[in-house]
């Protein structure tokens, strides 16, 4: 499931990428209706993993860190919850058994949670900032 925190992510996301310039947290927060202490830690996180950039001063604020075509929904998310596979079996960049595992090669559900791992990454890798803003998402096999 979506977190609350990713979802307000790729919403200040999506804002600076249809804004094309910098704005402030509490331009993001008024505008995409999120308490402003809460956009200020995610936009920390967005910052520290490099998709945004903070700018001080006068016209300072936020912008994207490149090109909202090249920054994908799978960035966004990974940045601020982590893995997207529903179990630590099943993840790519932080595996581990699950804690109630017997065996990881004879369990049946991890097999169906790489598929859907697999293909929730496929969408959310291939659909960017840029294609949501000009709602132009890429056509995906069911």
């Amino acid at each position: 499931m979506l977190s609350q925190k990713s979802r307000h992510a790729l919403h200040a996301m999506l804002f600076l990428a249809r804004r094309g310039a910098s704005a402030t947290a509490a331009e993001i927060a008024q505008s995409e209706s999120i308490p402003r202490k809460f956009l200020e830690q995610i936009l920390s996180q967005l910052r520290m993993r490099g998709l945004v950039v903070g700018k001080r001063g006068p016209s300072g604020g936020y912008v994207l860190s490149r090109d909202p075509a090249q920054i994908s929904f799978a960035e966004v998310l990974r940045a601020i919850d982590g893995p997207l596979a529903l179990a630590p079996c099943a993840s790519r960049t932080e595996y581990r058994p699950c804690p109630d595992c017997r065996s990881v090669e004879e369990c049946e559900i991890r097999p169906v949670l790489i598929a859907v791992r697999d293909a929730t990454a496929a969408r959310l890798e291939g659909t960017s900032l840029a294609q949501a803003v000009a709602s132009r998402l890429p056509e995906f096999p069911l």
